[in-house]
């Protein structure tokens, strides 16, 4: 995000200023995959997340909406063991609190930050290698860059590229790309559409759900384009000055009145 995170969202007359729930929606199997409880995380003396807690569902996609400064940067961050926190954060029944980033991407947690954090000098094949660089099996390797390519066609066709001449929208993609070659079970992107256009934005959506539907992997999204990421979600939350106020299915939340206001840009 643009703006420093630990700034209060706008709540009251443009946000949700009341925590209200409402059933918890369906698209995975029903399980609760990712459990997160009591979770308090910040950077030094400045405390960012309140007490934040929510569950997600085995092959769910899970929005997590916001303005600007609410949280949702480092509430991905600590998931995945970026930021330290007080709380529990579970991953299929497995504490995920207080590992280090590489011990949390070893249980299967992948993150694409925002900005894709592509190394520019590599080329696209070398950067998707990267994403599967604790791994020793070569077939499976091969498996899942071709697995990648049906994903991506485009990053077939610039392989031999560098990173940095590629289009923003295609970085992105490979950001996500290499992510996938770890084989997560749970995928954190975070702003995916930043300073994409529309038309691109539309078709890195259509592909997050296709990987969701057809992987079955767990998807949280952080993003500014409500519309967008409502569409593919199965479940939303809405974060304001660190702490959830708002849950429910995608539908719901969509029917809200504050959040059509202040994140869809119309009255209910």
């Amino acid at each position: 995000m643009s703006e420093p995170e630990g700034v209060p969202g706008a709540s009251g007359e443009h946000g949700v200023s009341e925590e209200r729930q409402v059933p918890r929606a369906g698209g995975g199997d029903g399980r609760d995959f990712l459990v997160v409880e009591d979770l308090h995380a910040g950077y030094g003396a400045v405390r960012v997340l309140h007490g934040v807690s929510l569950r997600v569902g085995e092959g769910e996609i899970c929005a997590i909406l916001g303005p600007n400064g609410a949280g949702k940067t480092t509430l991905l961050r600590a998931l995945c063991g970026m930021v330290r926190g007080h709380g529990s954060v579970r991953l299929a029944g497995t504490p995920l609190s207080g590992r280090a980033p590489d011990a949390v991407a070893r249980r299967g947690v992948a993150h694409v930050p925002e900005g894709r954090g592509t190394f520019v000098p590599l080329t696209v094949e070398e950067n998707l290698r990267l994403g599967a660089y604790a791994r020793r099996d070569r077939a499976g390797i091969q498996a899942d860059l071709d697995r990648v390519y049906g994903h991506f066609p485009v990053l077939k066709e610039r392989v031999k590229q560098a990173a940095g001449s590629l289009s923003g929208g295609e970085q992105q993609m490979l950001a996500i790309g290499r992510a996938l070659m770890s084989r997560p079970r749970l995928l954190l992107l975070d702003e995916p559409s930043l300073g994409l256009a529309p038309m691109v934005t539309r078709e890195l959506f259509g592909i997050v759900r296709s990987i969701n539907q057809e992987e079955r992997t767990t998807v949280v999204v952080v993003e500014q384009n409500a519309h967008l990421a409502l569409d593919i979600a199965a479940q939303a939350h809405v974060l304001e000055s660190g702490r959830i106020v708002l849950s429910g299915s995608a539908d719901e939340i969509k029917a809200d009145e504050q959040v059509a206001q202040s994140y869809l840009g119309y009255r209910i």
